[in-house]
């Protein structure tokens, strides 16, 4: 069976075509992700992920294929791993981020950063304190301050951790800092 004759069945729902593509492209298309630092699952769950937007891409009738079916399935299956290992990368800053937390030992400590916290704006003073005081979740933040959604708060609240520590530095020495 030629790529035009596949490619004319899935348009139409053939079930058939799609799995014989999804059978026929597997080992490719994992194969992207296992060496991108990928597990078998993961390359399992991008692949499917992509021949669904393959799928419906074909099925709406608005797909022109310019390229070998092959080589547009592989793009999805790229765009979709590069955007799960960012959103991996996200979530390991994130960790180290509550981690060291806003690292307050001391009362003198407490009034250096409680000072710079002032000079922020209210929303980033809102986002740190709610994230490092309150010790509330990226959704309640959102939710609370009325962010569309998590990714949102979370890049708020890096921006405005980068904004404090830059406060800090550039207006107090190592030296504020030792006991």
């Amino acid at each position: 069976m030629n790529e035009k004759d596949l490619f004319e069945r899935i348009q139409k729902g053939d079930e058939k075509a799609l799995e014989f593509i999804y059978k026929k492209y597997y080992r490719m298309m994992t194969k992207l992700v296992i060496t991108n630092s990928g597990t078998e699952e993961e390359a399992r769950d991008v692949y499917q992920d992509a021949l669904v937007v393959f799928w419906q891409k074909a099925r709406s009738g608005n797909l022109v294929l310019t390229s070998k079916m092959s080589t547009y399935i592989y793009s999805i299956c790229q765009n979709l791993w590069r955007k799960e290992l960012d959103r991996k990368k996200r979530l390991t800053n994130e960790e180290k981020d509550s981690s060291e937390s806003l690292d307050m030992d001391s009362p003198e400590r407490e009034k250096i950063i409680a000072k710079c916290l002032e000079q922020l704006g209210e929303t980033c003073r809102k986002v740190l304190m709610f994230y490092y005081f309150d010790e509330m979740s990226m959704q309640e933040i959102a939710d609370k301050l009325g962010f569309a959604n998590t990714d949102t708060a979370k890049t708020k609240k890096y921006k405005c951790k980068q904004k404090l520590d830059e406060l800090v530095k550039s207006q107090y020495s190592e030296r504020d800092f030792l006991d």
